[in-house]
């Protein structure tokens, strides 16, 4: 883990754009749906946001979305590749974790894409989540399109 790591939350909204799309437009694999991305990049504007910085430079981020009185959602979550491996996805989990406890929440989810699809991207993505300790709650078939078929995995908080 990179000792020089620091998770903030950011409240302005031109900084979470710029953000979220720095690091989204750097992770083709998994954002590689152009319309998809400009989403999540105009959505982060209005959600609860935290980034990680490396020597004072956003290198990643996790946004927050609630879908239930009790539940919220990792909505969006990215690192850029090069700073990929290093403990910072773990410290956004954290520091959000800790947001929907203080706000009361009692579960988190999180949605994408199940396994065998996409070994060099999304199953690694399934086992980082697995490894914060999110289990497998269900696969959603035709969610999002037949040929990304929509795993939701919980945890409890």
């Amino acid at each position: 883990m990179k000792p020089d790591a620091v998770v903030k939350a950011v409240e302005n909204p031109e900084l979470k754009e710029t953000i979220a799309s720095a690091v989204l437009n750097n992770l083709p694999d998994w954002f590689g749906l152009p319309d998809s991305t400009l989403s999540y990049i105009q959505d982060a504007r209005e959600l609860p946001f935290y980034a990680v910085y490396v020597d004072d430079q956003p290198v990643g981020f996790v946004t927050r979305k609630d879908t239930a009185r009790h539940t919220a959602e990792v909505h969006c979550m990215g690192v850029l590749p090069e700073h990929h491996r290093q403990g910072l996805g773990e410290k956004l989990i954290h520091a959000l974790e800790m947001d929907c406890k203080r706000g009361g929440l009692k579960l988190m989810q999180v949605k994408t894409v199940d396994e065998g699809h996409y070994p060099d991207s999304y199953d690694k993505t399934i086992a980082f989540y697995e490894k914060m300790g999110f289990v497998r709650l269900e696969v959603f078939p035709e969610m999002w399109d037949p040929w990304n078929p929509c795993l939701v995995l919980v945890k409890p908080l």
